[in-house]
């Protein structure tokens, strides 16, 4: 079954490609979802204007996004956690906690994928993560991990 996504997934593809799927992943997930619509003449006719659309939409905000990297570079996002004495946290932080602590602290929505976290975070200390807002413009986001 051939679909356009209109979302990037994980393993499938990106934005507005066309690419092929098991039909039951297509009809009973992707599209109901929303992440997708079927390859079909209308469809494929209509994938230039949604490209145009989703550009344009993107290049308006790109400034607005430039802004809010440079202002997320110069930040240092405090992170609580439970720990040891050795300073060993129990269980790890994610990018749960990160987008938490964003949302706290510069009102900024992110989706979950578009934070990629430092290998394993599970001492107290400080890292760095890396968020991508836009397809121009990754930034990076310094947190401290500190005792509750």
């Amino acid at each position: 079954m051939e679909i356009i996504l209109l979302e990037d997934i994980d393993k499938v593809g990106g934005k507005f490609e066309i690419v092929k799927v098991k039909p039951g992943y297509g009809r009973n997930y992707l599209i109901p979802q929303g992440m997708a619509i079927i390859a079909n003449n209308a469809n494929l006719r209509r994938l230039d204007d949604y490209k145009r659309r989703e550009t344009a939409k993107t290049e308006a905000m790109l400034g607005e996004i430039q802004a809010i990297a440079e202002k997320l570079s110069n930040e240092v996002l405090k992170i609580g956690a439970k720990s040891g004495t050795s300073g060993k946290i129990f269980g790890s932080v994610t990018s749960v906690q990160i987008i938490k602590a964003l949302k706290e602290h510069f009102d900024i929505d992110i989706e979950r994928r578009k934070v990629i976290m430092p290998d394993e975070v599970k001492t107290l200390g400080e890292y760095e993560a890396e968020l991508k807002l836009h397809p121009d413009v990754e930034a990076k986001v310094k947190f401290e991990v500190v005792s509750e």
